[in-house]
């Protein structure tokens, strides 16, 4: 059966490896996952990634984070979804928690967090929510 949501299941990995306080979770690769991995990374909500050719396909290793025995990620969401796709400008990017929480957008540029998407003054996709 074929992934209708690829981002969405990468997503749900890291909520359910976080709450089993597991030190990392695999995700099939793709450019599009290892993008947001790193824009998760340079936010400090993961604590990297590497690329995992053991098996028959390309998988990627998360790393993730925790702080005093809490997750680092108390909440992660995917905000555009392949039946219903939300795009906003750089002005109308939404902020999560009044900027605790970021929000991660698909533009031009390449995968970007709100705050590089309006200081670039680029709008796109709002691909998921963390904070």
């Amino acid at each position: 059966m074929a992934m209708t949501d690829p981002l969405g299941d990468m997503l749900t990995r890291i909520r359910n490896g976080q709450q089993a306080k597991k030190d990392s979770v695999f995700s099939p690769a793709s450019n599009l996952r290892a993008r947001v991995l790193e824009v998760l990374q340079r936010e400090g909500y993961i604590r990297g990634y590497s690329e995992d050719e053991t098996g028959k396909h390309k998988q990627l290793r998360i790393e993730l984070k925790y702080f005093e025995g809490e997750p680092a990620i108390k909440h992660v969401a995917r905000v555009s979804k392949p039946g219903r796709r939300i795009y906003s400008g750089s002005r109308e990017l939404p902020t999560v928690r009044n900027g605790l929480g970021i929000t991660i957008v698909s533009t031009p540029r390449g995968v970007l967090s709100d705050a590089e998407a309006r200081a670039q003054n680029v709008g796109g996709e709002v691909l998921a929510e963390v904070f």
